[in-house]
């Protein structure tokens, strides 16, 4: 009877703990993506990619003081990252169509009622900590470790975030609406 080596026992309990992982995060980390990217389509791919990432790096990961942490701070950067490169890429297009005398109209605020899309109107910093602090329920303290900032940072741009969403949506309080919009998005109340 032949016995496996300890770094194939290893390797295969690293891909079990790395699956279950897997199994409990993947839902959440996907939503986050979706709620910061504003993509529905492109939150699972990105999720995916977040996990292969954490895959390649997983020994570091699960040495980490809180993986679940580690890993909403990879899908937050990956999410800025693709942010920034749609920026670019509409700035690419502008320029190419602004000799077309053409004109684009802005966003019609008075339309602008969904808290999804106000969400998407907040800088990304603000946006993260409102999502991960209302809708996530982190402490402030979880938020700071996901995204790398202080915890005062985290305090003031959840303050200004929600601020701004309070203009965007008028005068009803918006906290309510934020987590029964985004569970709703969800399928989840």
């Amino acid at each position: 009877m032949r016995r496996t080596s300890a770094p194939a026992e290893a390797a295969a309990d690293a891909a079990t703990e790395f699956h279950t992982f897997f199994e409990q995060h993947y839902a959440a980390l996907a939503r986050l993506a979706h709620l910061l990217t504003g993509d529905a389509d492109g939150a699972d791919d990105l999720a995916a990619d977040a996990l292969l990432a954490l895959w390649h790096r997983w020994d570091r990961v699960r040495a980490a003081e809180h993986p679940p942490a580690y890993a909403r701070g990879v899908v937050t950067n990956m999410a800025r990252s693709r942010i920034r490169s749609a920026v670019r890429e509409r700035r690419r297009v502008t320029l190419f169509w602004s000799g077309q005398n053409e004109q684009i109209e802005g966003p019609d605020v008075a339309a602008v009622i969904d808290v999804q899309e106000a969400l998407r109107r907040l800088p990304f910093r603000k946006r993260a900590c409102v999502v991960l602090r209302h809708s996530f329920d982190l402490s402030e303290k979880d938020v700071s470790q996901t995204l790398g900032i202080s915890v005062g940072t985290v305090k003031s741009q959840t303050f200004k975030g929600m601020a701004e969403l309070q203009r965007l949506l008028g005068p009803q309080p918006a906290l309510p609406r934020i987590r029964i919009t985004v569970g709703d998005a969800e399928g989840r109340g």
